[in-house]
């Protein structure tokens, strides 16, 4: 082939800056698809093989090598492919877009898939031009009798194509960097680069420094392989050393035995693995694999607590592997990362639209060859198919989790403190996920049990007029009564009034998390039949005695809510006398739960800057007339010891139902000390 000076054949006017600077994201990204490039040069190469149109040297095996040289601030990548004619390299290098995969996969679309092509839109190569002042190609195809091409560009529209001297079939793509890109001629520096986005293309990838002085190890002699290049033979003597034998003698014995060993030139080791995991099936892959492939992508030494393999041919390709790592129990802490991957090629982390934005708080992998994506690979293009994807992964996650409730519920038990943030999260979220767990969610109740929502519903039935119905106001919903379930926020804090329940063989429910709150409005929405009531909202008729309607207690009751409004200097303040079981509770807090719930949301969202404190507290102060302090309280309404008695029992029935403010915690801790200092008296 005679020289051959010429310009590019560009479509877009100035499609360098374009390519340069807005096309791709990240520069390093340069990498990811020359290395795409060379993985497609040995597929096709491997498939024309397989159709017989090819025939490989007895010593072939394919690779990539990645050659970086700091002296000349250049950097190699070296394929073994298919290799290009000068005609090809006119078609799909000088012709800015036109891909050499989807030439390829149209001749070839009768005899050969294409699930493992990785190009598809051209661009790619010119990413280099991202790092690179010149970009030089050395390349022979692998057509018999054809002439190796040397091609070479500035940067420019302009390139030079001139017959070459590569005498191996492939192409040799050699980056001139710029003076701002050096740092990728550094070895370390891009390894870490093809670590990022290559650790698990198809072909074994090597990288090396240019004049690097040679590495060798040592192996046994039956270890060696025909490809080792021997160094040297080393003999071991054997080693000995003087032992007392059982008679108490002295003698010598042999510890290590005479052994010969091989210097060797250190074997190359590629920098991916190019059978993940996940393009196994599952039925091939053990436990130990599992958890070591999470250790070594996650960095994450605590094993995961279960886990998903994604495997599915049709409707679209998708497989991966979704991993349920053990969580903080502060909802805002968990951290998950999901990468995704089009044909083992690197694209991204966390795309939300490919991944439902619950699953994000997951670790996994996802590699979906049929990914609609953007001329620079990094980003998906606008496809309602991009939604049957999410709504696939969804539907794999619930699936995974109901049917380990089915079938293993003492594990599914074992891993639901962990896993409860995260499904609460997806149900409030994902209405189909929600659709599909909500009777495979756990409860939690008083005495540490697991229920599931239809078990609590049947605990409820069995309880007949011991469950409060709460009826509706529209007629229309007077069928159907809503069924209670009371629950606990906090143990400790609540730990009288779950006496109480415990005293009266009643249940509740733990909801301890702060993701709570808002998961158990959402399955109220859902569900008509539910109300949730924190064990605090109101004192019931189950934990009263009956009382007659007598203008006695009515008087007596009158006069307690005079003397308590009066001691607190609250006017306003709701006071219900009641004839509770238990005669050692003195008094409560009661606060609806609708009330309650206003106010949380009032605190979390700070609504229009108001103060939440400011806010009505509109709590109930329930008295017992069956205790004999209220009853001193009420005989000795006058006393000077009266107003503080009264204020001690208010601060106490207020901390078993929220902490005090600082203030009024001051004042309980120095009234306290001033009532046991009277009873010193």
């Amino acid at each position: 082939m005679s020289q051959k000076h010429g310009n590019l054949s560009i479509n877009s006017d100035n499609i360098f800056p374009v390519i340069k600077k807005w096309l791709y994201s990240d520069h390093d990204i340069f990498a990811r698809e020359l290395i795409s490039n060379a993985c497609d040069a040995i597929t096709k190469i491997k498939k024309l093989e397989i159709m017989g149109e090819y025939s490989f040297p007895d010593d072939y095996e394919s690779k990539i090598t990645v050659i970086a040289n700091p002296e000349e601030k250049s950097l190699k990548f070296i394929d073994n492919g298919i290799g290009m004619t000068a005609e090809e390299v006119e078609e799909y290098i000088n012709q800015i877009a036109f891909s050499g995969a989807t030439d390829f996969l149209e001749k070839y679309k009768d005899k050969t898939n294409e699930d493992q092509i990785i190009g598809h839109f051209g661009l790619g190569f010119y990413s280099a031009f991202m790092v690179a002042d010149e970009v030089h190609i050395d390349t022979l195809s692998y057509k018999e009798g054809a002439t190796a091409v040397h091609w070479e560009c500035d940067g420019g529209t302009e390139f030079d194509m001139t017959d070459g001297n590569r005498s191996e079939v492939g192409t040799e793509i050699t980056l001139y960097l710029n003076e701002d890109c050096l740092e990728f001629a550094n070895e370390y520096r891009i390894k870490e680069v093809l670590s990022k986005y290559c650790s698990f293309m198809p072909t074994p990838i090597f990288v090396e420094k240019a004049n690097a002085e040679p590495e060798y190890e040592t192996i046994l002699p039956e270890e060696k392989t025909e490809k080792d290049t021997v160094i040297e033979t080393i003999i071991e003597e054997a080693k000995t050393e003087e032992q007392e034998n059982e008679n108490g003698e002295k003698e010598i014995v042999e510890i290590s035995p005479k052994q010969e060993k091989l210097k060797i030139l250190k074997r190359p080791v590629p920098i991916n693995e190019t059978q993940p995991l996940w393009t196994k099936h599952p039925n091939d892959c053990s436990d130990d694999e599992y958890k070591k492939f999470y250790r070594e992508v996650f960095h994450d030494f605590k094993e995961p607590l279960f886990w998903i393999h994604l495997n599915m041919d049709y409707p679209f390709n998708l497989k991966g592997i979704l991993y349920f790592p053990k969580i903080n129990t502060e909802y805002d802490s968990i951290e998950g990362i999901i990468k995704l991957y089009n044909n083992q090629v690197f694209i991204a982390d966390n795309i939300k639209e490919v991944i439902p934005e619950f699953l994000m708080l997951l670790k996994g992998v996802i590699d979906c060859p049929d990914l609609p994506l953007n001329v620079s690979r990094s980003a998906l293009q606008n496809d309602g198919f991009v939604k049957k994807i999410s709504d696939y992964i969804s539907k794999k996650v619930a699936d995974k989790l109901s049917g380990m409730c089915k079938t293993d519920k003492e594990n599914y038990e074992k891993y639901w403190d962990d896993i409860s943030p995260f499904i609460k999260f997806g149900c409030l979220k994902d209405d189909k996920f929600c659709e599909k767990m909500t009777n495979f969610i756990l409860f939690k109740n008083l005495d540490d049990k697991y229920l599931t929502l239809p078990e609590c519903f049947e605990i409820e039935d069995k309880k007949d007029d011991e469950a409060e119905v709460v009826s509706d106001d529209n007629e229309e919903n007077q069928d159907t009564p809503k069924k209670t379930l009371y629950y606990v926020t906090d143990r400790q804090q609540q730990s009288q009034y779950i006496n109480m329940f415990k005293e009266e063989k009643l249940d509740a429910l733990i909801l301890e998390h702060n993701i709570d709150s808002a998961f158990i409005n959402h399955l109220e929405q859902k569900n008509e039949n539910i109300r949730f009531m924190r064990i605090d909202a109101d004192v019931t008729d189950t934990f009263k005695e009956e009382t007659e309607n007598d203008e006695a207690f009515k008087e007596k009751a009158d006069t307690l809510t005079e003397v308590f409004r009066k001691a607190l200097g609250k006017d306003q303040l709701d006071v219900k006398v009641e004839k509770l079981k238990n005669c050692a509770v003195s008094s409560m807090i009661t606060l609806s739960e609708d009330t309650r719930r206003m106010q949380d949301m009032m605190k979390m969202y700070n609504m229009y800057g108001m103060d939440p404190n400011m806010m009505p507290s509109n709590e109930t102060l329930v008295l017992n007339a069956n205790n004999n302090l209220v009853n001193y309280i009420l005989e000795n309404k006058d006393s000077e010891n009266v107003p503080m008695m009264c204020e001690q029992l208010y601060d106490l029935a207020m901390i078993s139902h929220k902490p005090l403010s600082p203030e009024a915690m001051t004042k309980f801790v120095a009234r306290s000390n001033e009532i046991l200092t009277l009873l010193t008296k």
